[in-house]
């Protein structure tokens, strides 16, 4: 997707808010092997670098527009890759269906790190699978995902875009968030062979001016592959008509944008001595 670094930094601060609350979860350590799954511009991976120093960091992402803001942090260390999650994760075997049985596999992760970004890869419990298999015995899953879809401005966009003209130029298109509940993410990870997960949702507290701050806000995400598809002349008329439904169904000034997030830290048990 044609990711817009400027669009998605005007709520940086609001955006980054759930970091300090993830790497809490996660067991950050000098000399670690650490994946950033969908870096963006690079920010947080490296606070992960200093984090874990002397460690080896690897940010992956699949918009260039974005890694060409982090190429600049990259040093001894740390390091950025273009490549997409789904890319990353299936270059690993197929998983199977005990972590009993598997064969410890090189090159392994100490910890598997993913910033809002897991949302946009669809079948969780075929990714969440493949994710605990780059993690070697004692290695860390540490991730964040929005948990929002159900919020007023998901359910406008979601309207609007089955509606026309939109419907027709979008050729039927509808992205519906891959997201499950929370009480399903413990459950798969349990039965992935990580016997006490964290998960946990958390709403965060952003408080924006009005409705037409929380558009942009989801102009720099959700609407991406819309507007992606959409042919350029259309765009005004669709976020026109996207600012109209918004403020007439949020219209507080400020406006509370209660944000939900699940949080996930999981350790791969290490392995038991033969007996």
């Amino acid at each position: 997707m044609a990711w817009n670094p400027a669009q998605y930094d005007l709520f940086r601060d609001e955006r980054y808010a759930p970091f300090s609350d993830l790497v809490a979860l996660g067991r950050f350590r000098p000399g670690l092997r650490i994946v950033d799954l969908g870096c963006g511009t690079g920010e947080l991976t490296a606070r992960l670098a200093t984090l874990s120093p002397g460690s080896q960091v690897l940010g992956i992402d699949s918009s260039a527009a974005m890694l060409a803001q982090a190429q600049p942090l990259t040093q001894p260390g740390l390091t950025f890759r273009t490549q997409s999650i789904e890319a990353f994760v299936e270059a690993t075997p197929p998983p199977r269906p005990s972590l009993a049985a598997e064969p410890r596999t090189e090159p392994a992760w100490d910890i598997v790190f993913s910033h809002a970004a897991l949302q946009w890869v669809d079948d969780h419990p075929t990714l969440f699978a493949r994710l605990i298999r780059l993690l070697p015995p004692g290695g860390q899953l540490v991730l964040q995902m929005p948990s929002n879809h159900d919020h007023p401005s998901h359910a406008i966009v979601r309207d609007v875009v089955r509606s026309e003209p939109f419907a027709s130029q979008l050729g039927g298109y509808l992205r519906r968030s891959p997201v499950l509940p929370i009480h399903h993410y413990a459950e798969l990870l349990f039965r992935l062979g990580i016997p006490r997960p964290t998960v946990i949702e958390k709403v965060y507290a952003h408080i924006l001016p009005d409705a037409h701050a929380v558009l942009q806000w989801v102009r720099g995400t959700l609407l991406v592959p819309y507007l992606e598809r959409l042919p350029t002349e259309q765009h005004a008329e669709f976020l026109s008509v996207l600012s109209q439904r918004f403020a007439a169904a949020m219209p507080d000034r400020p406006y509370f944008y209660g944000f939900r997030r699940i949080l996930i830290a999981a350790e791969r048990p290490p392995e038991q001595a033969s007996i």
